[in-house]
């Protein structure tokens, strides 16, 4: 039967499922497999060396896939910005009307660039409060991102089971749930809490169409749900990424009262996480994965993984959910005389 809501009418696509853009990961392989697979396919501006690169990026994923597919543009504080209004010119050039964005408020002449051409605002947030103030400045769909999430989770640290109905009960434009989702269970839950569909990172980094290393899709079946570390916390940029000795090592160093982040920047370097994924090296430096590595117990195509994903929500909600009400039964009036 399928599972339609405001997010699949909105996006064009014919199941709740979105990828959500991965630094590095976010290709065309993967992008094109996830839209053909029924989902949103996202391809992550970033991990361009440059706007002209992602034009090509487009143009391939464009040759894989007659399904839409997105661009993330995600907005980092930092002295020496990339080109971002480069590669949104780039999106509206080729002519892509999705796009997910993230991090400052700077994100926002982003939007302002892309609005006028029709694109589809995709926006993820950590909090209630920063849906709020997307949903007031424009963006269309509000992915939030609960405490489970692989990345930057935020510094409330408020678990999805409680963010995503907050969220549900605030917002009036569709919602995003995201964090912790893996399978059909989670998507079924995911609606049941107010949301009307999901976005997958680490579940999707464990597929055969992803572009990385086969060691690393195996360390992410070998973890389970306590395989992810927590780092940056004292410098207030909250980020979770996989279990391993180097993850370790730099929780470790952090724990000492007089560290500094220069003590860290040689094991968290971009380029030494990129190094991971590419030779499988774990001990080069970090890979993002969030707790729902505990749920992750195989590497499938995206074909295979999303018409699981949406089968077996499909079952519990007509079947699971309908039969425990069927067993219901009227109140019993007991009598105590």
């Amino acid at each position: 039967m399928g599972i339609g809501t405001r997010i699949t009418e909105k996006l064009g696509i014919e199941h709740p499922i979105v990828q959500g853009g991965m630094q590095h990961v976010g290709l065309s392989a993967l992008a094109s497999a996830v839209s053909n697979a029924g989902g949103l396919g996202i391809l992550t501006a970033l991990t361009q060396p440059d706007p002209r690169a992602l034009r090509e990026e487009i143009a391939r994923c464009r040759a894989m896939t007659d399904k839409p597919f997105g661009v993330n543009i995600t907005v980092f504080p930092t002295i020496n910005a990339p080109d971002y209004k480069g590669y949104a010119q780039v999106v509206i050039d080729s002519g892509v009307k999705i796009v997910e964005t993230a991090g400052t408020p700077a994100v926002r002449e982003i939007w302002d660039m892309l609005k006028p051409h029709g694109v589809t605002i995709l926006h993820k947030c950590t909090s209630v409060r920063h849906a709020l103030s997307a949903e007031r400045g424009g963006c269309d769909i509000v992915s939030i991102d609960g405490f489970e999430c692989a990345g930057h989770p935020g510094e409330d640290d408020i678990p999805g089971l409680i963010l995503i109905p907050a969220a549900a009960d605030k917002l009036q434009i569709p919602l995003l749930a995201s964090g912790g989702f893996g399978d059909g269970r989670g998507l079924a839950a995911a609606l049941a809490l107010g949301a009307e569909g999901i976005n997958m990172g680490t579940r999707f980094l464990a597929t055969r169409e992803a572009p990385i290393h086969d060691k690393v899709k195996a360390r992410i079946l070998e973890n389970d749900e306590r395989g992810t570390n927590l780092i940056f916390r004292k410098f207030r940029n909250t980020a979770r990424v996989g279990k391993s000795d180097v993850s370790d090592e730099v929780v470790a160093i952090s724990a000492r009262p007089d560290s500094t982040f220069e003590d860290i920047r040689h094991l968290v370097s971009g380029a030494r996480g990129k190094d991971v994924l590419d030779s499988g090296d774990l001990s080069r430096g970090l890979f993002w994965a969030g707790m729902v590595q505990g749920l992750i117990h195989d590497v499938p195509t995206c074909e295979q993984l999303v018409s699981r994903i949406v089968a077996e929500a499909e079952t519990i909600i007509s079947q699971r959910l309908a039969g425990m009400r069927a067993r219901s039964k009227p109140n019993q009036t007991i009598d105590l005389i």
